[in-house]
């Protein structure tokens, strides 16, 4: 749980200590275990925790760094940690910081999904269900706000955003497309109009001044982060290593065809097409392992979707439980080991999904620190920036839609579901509640709604 601290007063400019790795351990582990709301939540919380209250590092820094995570194909709140954590300590930092960024979800899901195989529905777990849905709909929203404040500095950069958000909304421009336009726009504005496209934000500069970071704007990248060619080759290299041996091993032990195979070659598919976060790419998820592959059924999908929402971790994590039961159901080790199965094609898809996003930040990353302060690339990643603002926005939209109105527009509004993401909303902005305990109070409201529900009907 996040334990509110008195902001760093502004005039504040004492260096910060180094934070050692066990620090940053356990930093990352808790994380991990409390990432809900979905990667805007999730990038809000790393915002609060790093920029806001230990000092870690600087808005601007963090700011650039996402602007290059948002840019990539795969889930940007892991990438994210891993960045940070890499450029703090090195790369075994990097690969602590993305690893526990996914485990804790990672062995909450194959629990989840062994409990939802083998007892089926329970009706305390819809009851969870139903009152948390409408809390992440309100924490969605809520990050939305807090990135945006923090991003939309003019009323271009709002033209942006509400320019994004019509293209993704009605006409269902494709996130890459949206993405490529921004870029464009910042490029050109770059030039004609740089202040508007600086860092500082145009006409206003920023409010929220958190005094002296651990990586501040001006401190001097470490050498570690340094572009060389030789050091890229390299990473390349061992991340065709640990993807090639593996699908080696795989085609040697099952054959092209097996099951555990084809999750490999298909999740990497998968991984390389997740531009704009899992909601982008659940469409290819779903036609493969559904209809193609036959994993597992539509409703069982639908599940797994739900699952992936309410538990911590980035919401492609939903490929862990699509794994579980193509496992379990396939049988590829056999009749007698079903839950070995569904472990281990469990584990195969989150490695496939996952193992280019380490690649993409540890190779990359150098290459965007040289960047720092340079307009000509700031340019286009602030637009990227304030067109996902828009792309978010959309994202609470589509919750909303979906949890206030289950039977679509023409159906009735779930009074309920509105009255609990209203409160919950109401906490997060007035009473500035954390996440866990918005998640937690909602889904006992649930519980209790759905145990009284039939009573009411009455």
């Amino acid at each position: 749980m996040i334990t509110p601290q008195p902001p760093l007063k502004q005039d504040s400019m004492e260096p910060q200590k180094p934070v050692n790795l066990m620090e940053a351990f356990r930093f990352w582990l808790k994380l991990g275990c409390i990432s809900f709301g979905g990667p805007a939540g999730q990038i809000a919380i790393m915002h609060q925790e790093l920029v806001e209250q230990r000092h870690w590092i600087s808005e601007k820094r963090f700011l650039h760094a996402l602007n290059y995570c948002m840019l990539l194909p795969g889930p940007e709140a892991q990438q994210l940690a891993t960045y940070l954590g890499w450029l703090m300590h090195r790369t075994w930092g990097g690969i602590m910081a993305g690893l526990l960024f996914v485990l804790p979800s990672l062995f909450l899901l194959m629990l989840l999904s062994w409990i939802y195989l083998s007892f089926g529905q329970i009706p305390l777990v819809a009851g969870i269900l139903y009152g948390i849905k409408p809390a992440v709909t309100a924490i969605v929203l809520f990050a939305a706000h807090r990135i945006g404040t923090r991003a939309l500095k003019n009323g271009l950069m709002w033209l942006i955003a509400a320019l994004a958000f019509v293209a993704i909304f009605t006409l269902h421009t494709p996130f890459p497309l949206i993405v490529l336009c921004a870029a464009l726009c910042g490029m050109v504005g770059g030039y004609i109009k740089p202040h508007y496209f600086s860092t500082n934000g145009g006409h206003q500069t920023a409010k929220h001044h958190f005094g002296a970071a651990l990586i501040d704007d001006d401190t001097p990248i470490p050498d570690h982060a340094r572009f060389r060619w030789s050091r890229l080759l390299k990473i390349a290299g061992a991340g065709l290593c640990l993807w090639g041996s593996v699908m080696a091993y795989l085609y040697w032990q099952f054959g092209w065809n097996g099951t555990l195979t084809q999750m490999g070659w298909f999740f990497t598919k998968a991984a390389l097409l997740t531009f704009g976060g899992a909601y982008a790419v659940l469409p290819y998820v779903y036609q493969g392992a559904v209809e193609h592959y036959q994993w597992l059924n539509a409703a069982q999908m639908i599940d797994g979707l739900a699952l992936g929402e309410t538990t911590p971790g980035p919401l492609i994590m939903i490929v862990t439980f699509v794994g579980f039961l193509g496992g379990w159901n396939h049988l590829p080790l056999g009749a007698d080991a079903a839950l070995s199965g569904g472990i281990i094609a469990a584990l195969v898809v989150t490695y496939f999904t996952f193992l280019p996003s380490f690649l993409f930040i540890l190779a990359g990353g150098p290459l965007v620190e040289s960047t720092h302060g340079n307009l000509k690339f700031t340019a286009p990643l602030s637009a990227i920036t304030a067109a996902v603002v828009g792309v978010i926005l959309n994202l609470a939209v589509f919750f909303a839609w979906h949890v206030f109105w289950p039977q679509g527009l023409t159906g009735r509004v779930d009074g309920m579901a509105v009255l609990i993401g209203a409160c919950a909303l109401l906490a997060l902005f007035r009473y500035k509640a954390g996440v866990i305990p918005v998640i937690i109070l909602c889904g006992a409201t649930g519980v209790v709604f759905w145990l009284i529900k039939p009573w009411l009907a009455q």
